[in-house]
This record gives C-alpha cells, structure tokens and sequence, in this order.
C-alpha cells in the first residue's frame, strides 16, 4: 500500500490577539496497484473495473486512489488472485473461479452450474452465510474479498456445428469456465480456462474447437462469431456470475474504516450498475450477430438433463473429498432448498 506518496500537511496558522498557532493534518493519500482479468475494452466487465476507480475516488475526495492495470500487465491475468495471496500485487479485479486451484470450494463464490438467480444468489450470499465462509476461506489465503460485480445468465457456448446429443460434445476440445467446466469433461470435453484475450486466437489456430465466455454483448467484442456459428443458450452453467475485488489481507486491515466503507460502498453501485447494464444490453447484440449469420440455439431439455445430472453427481463427489466444499455446499444447498417456498409463490415460473 502506498501511503502517504501524495499527502501534505496543510498547516493553518492563527495568529491574532496573542493566539498560539495551530497545524490540523489532511488525510493522506493511500494509492492501490490492481491487477484487472478483463481488458477496459470489454463492455460491461472491462468498464466495471474503471466505473469502481472513478467512483472509490470521487467518494474519498481523492484520498484513495487504485490504478487499474490492464491484463498481464502487473501479473498474467488468470494470476491475478494468486499474485494477491503471494502479496506479488495489492489488489485484483476478477472473480473467485480464479482462484479454485487453490481450493474447488471457490467455485462457489463465483458460479454454480443450475445455480440461483441474481436476486437469490446475492440473498444467500449477504443473508444465508455466504459471504461469511467466503472471507473465511480467503483470509486463510491472506486475501480480503470484496463482492463488486454481478451479471446476468450468460451464453453457454459456440460451437462450429449444431449439437444434437451429448454424443456431439465428445471429444470437443473448448474453453471452459470454473464447475462447468467440470460437467463439461464429465460428457467428454477437453476443457482450457483461458483468459478472454487468449480464446479468439486459440479458436483461430486450431488449439479450441469451441468455447462460451460471457454474456453476449462481451462474446460479440472478443469476435467468436467471426469463426464459430452455432450461439447456444441458456447459460445453465452460469446463471449469474459474481465478481470481486481482491485486496491483500494486510493492506486492508491497514486501511482506514472511512476508506473501508467507501470501497464497500462502491462495489455495491458497481454490482447494481452491472446488473441492469448486463440486463439492458443483450438483446441488441444478439440481433446484430443473428444478421451476421450466427445461429441461436436453446439446449434441448434432454441435453440440460443430462447435464444437470452430470453436475449433481460432481457436487457430490466434491462434497466428499472436500470438507471446504461440504460446507460451503451444505450452506448453499440450505438456503436454496429454504428459498423454493417464496419462489414457487411469488415468482412466475
């Protein structure tokens, strides 16, 4: 943590009928460094990350400043989380999938394959005991996480040809993301996680047959549909994504609690704003991919099942070997099972 790079003393001297002069500090100025996984050019996820320093430092009247760096600038992007638990980095834009190399449970801060709404999600996470296993689990990494971005269902995949069956994924070699990943190489994929920035060039060499990213506004801007024709929905592995803001645990604890609440503060805009943009801007860009000749495909309810099941039974192979993952899982699994009275009642289904 850089502190005190930029601060002053504004010293303020009162002399007037035989007063002693008085000095009053400024608050210094305390400058972050924070490693982003998605380039400022992505709509909705590259922007987020400039929206979040702008507003931490209009809210602090400029005495918390952190400096976005673009992807493998600082740290190779997929690093970033790591680099902050290795104390390599102060801070990192990215969500917690890229962080389950160190523990599967992550994955469950990030997205869960037939997982909540966004409004569900955010319910177990603040109000089900979420959030509080998630900070338990990355302080023991020294890492302080913060929710600070939450979008949509995503697209689930391009594909170079229709599929019919899950015999048509066998052998798919595909970039895939966090526990659907795993579901996916269940069914016979041949998964990567790769970086946004790598998946176009990968797919163009050869290396990938297929991949998913994101939502289909962020999918249009990498160019998928330059190469890869067959656009799959819905996203049943990612139904919402949360994201966060990763500081090292000792930075944070150093910070003041005025500076603390300020950046709380500033994710929740973000996440707010990143809901209704994620919600706002699909549906154009999908209209504009479908004049270029990309084909909208939703999963055949017989695919979805078998996926699904295929997810279940991983669940639980994870719950036994991984008492982190159990408990995590136990707590999602609570409030899910909790919450199915007010959504069979309240919601149209």
């Amino acid at each position: 943590m850089k502190t005190g790079l930029r601060s002053t003393l504004a010293a303020v001297a009162v002399a007037c009928s035989g007063l002693v002069g008085t000095t009053a500090s400024a608050t210094p100025t305390v400058e972050l460094d924070m490693a982003s996984t998605f380039p400022t050019s992505m709509p909705i996820l590259g922007t987020a990350s400039q929206d979040l320093v702008q507003r931490i430092a209009t809210m602090s009247d400029g005495t918390l400043v952190i400096h976005s760096h673009e992807p493998n600038t600082l740290v190779p992007a997929p690093d970033s989380v790591n680099a902050v638990a290795d104390g390599r980095i102060e801070a990192a834009w990215a969500g917690a999938g890229w962080f389950a190399g160190r523990d599967t449970a992550f994955n469950m801060f990030s997205s869960v394959p037939f997982g909540p709404s966004m409004g569900e999600y955010l319910a177990w996470l603040y109000y089900g005991g979420g959030l509080e296993l998630a900070r338990e689990m990355f302080a023991e990494h020294g890492v302080y996480n913060i929710p600070c971005g939450m979008i949509p269902p995503e697209a689930s995949g391009w594909f170079p040809e229709e599929i019919r069956s899950v015999q048509d994924l066998k052998g798919i070699r595909m970039r895939f993301f966090g526990l659907g990943a795993q579901v996916m190489q269940r069914l016979g994929v041949e998964t990567q996680q790769l970086a946004p920035g790598e998946i176009l060039a990968a797919v163009e060499n050869g290396e990938l047959d297929a991949t998913e990213f994101s939502l289909p506004s962020m999918d249009q801007r990498l160019g998928f549909s330059k190469v890869l024709k067959y656009y799959y929905f819905p996203g049943w592995h990612q139904q919402a994504t949360l994201f966060d803001l990763y500081i090292a645990l000792d930075v944070w604890n150093e910070m003041s609690e005025s500076h603390q609440t300020i950046v709380e503060t500033a994710c929740g805009d973000v996440i707010r704003d990143m809901m209704a943009k994620g919600e706002a801007m699909q549906w154009s860009a999908m209209q504009e991919m479908q004049a270029e000749g990309v084909e909208l495909r939703r999963w055949p309810a017989s695919i979805l099942v078998e996926l699904e099941d295929a997810w279940l039974d991983i669940a639980r192979n994870e719950a036994a070997n991984n008492p982190n993952f159990a408990r995590v899982y136990a707590s999602y699994s609570d409030f899910r099972e909790n919450y199915k009275i007010w959504k069979h009642f309240s919601f149209l289904e």
